[in-house]
């Protein structure tokens, strides 16, 4: 999305990536980039977690593919925080082409704080003819409590819509999302003649309200299908997507929390 991350910050990596671990034994996640799309498709609201500061464009990425996936036909409200804009880039016309949005199909909404950004969120749920809801903030913030949580997850479900929640520079905590989730940038697959590959992600899942079991996942966005898919070099007779790489392999020299 040509974003540039202008603030370095602490990395999430050792506190996510570990809690994980530990709960599927390092075992690779089943059922590929349409396991992931299972667990997003239930209504109510998804957390995405950047690991780092610099995963700030990769999660905000990661949430519209997941809501263009999803959105169904309908149109699709992403609502950004200004602080995150001036830490990351604001989204524009070009680079939402270059992810397969549609002109008219997303109404993009900047929001001076985190108490209008939920404010614009709730009601864009209860708006008929909106399909998802992707919030973009950046950072901690008291207006992100368990109260202002379950209020969007009942304007969500009782619409029977999903919002996705994509933060950076903020560390996970209690809410009432159907599912929780770190998500970073990964290596993407060269396409023809060496030509740039297709935006790729690594998605570690945290929680999951139904009891799903906790992976990581690998998965490029094909913007012609508008739909995540595996990345070429695991395609054709792997059984499981290959889980994110061994802890402390990339990144040694950030600064932690």
């Amino acid at each position: 999305m040509n974003i540039q991350i202008k603030n370095a910050c602490f990395s999430l990596a050792e506190t996510l990536h570990p809690i994980a671990n530990r709960r599927t034994g390092g075992a690779l996640a089943e059922g590929g980039a349409t396991g992931v799309l299972a667990l997003l498709i239930h209504q109510g609201i998804h957390e995405f977690y950047a690991e780092s500061c610099a995963d700030a464009a990769t999660v905000n990425g990661f949430g519209l593919s997941a809501a263009l996936s999803l959105s169904s036909g309908l149109n699709l409200v992403w609502i950004v925080h200004d602080r995150g804009g001036l830490e990351s880039g604001q989204p524009y016309g070009e680079g939402l082409h270059d992810m397969g949005v549609a002109p008219g199909t997303v109404l993009v909404v900047r929001a001076r704080d985190i108490r209008s950004l939920l404010s614009a969120g709730e009601d864009a749920l209860r708006t008929r003819k909106v399909g998802t809801v992707l919030l973009s903030a950046w950072g901690e913030d008291r207006a992100f409590s368990l109260t202002a949580s379950r209020r969007l997850s009942l304007a969500a479900r009782d619409g029977g819509k999903r919002l996705f929640l994509a933060r950076a520079g903020a560390a996970p905590q209690p809410s009432a999302a159907e599912s929780r989730w770190s998500v970073r940038s990964a290596a993407s697959t060269p396409l023809a003649g060496g030509a740039p590959g297709r935006p790729a992600f690594s998605a570690t899942l945290l929680r999951n309200r139904a009891g799903a079991a906790l992976g990581t996942w690998m998965m490029e966005w094909d913007r012609e299908g508008r739909s995540f898919v595996e990345p070429a070099a695991l395609s054709g007779g792997v059984a499981a997507m290959a889980g994110h790489r061994p802890f402390g392999a990339a990144g040694g020299g950030r600064r932690h929390a």
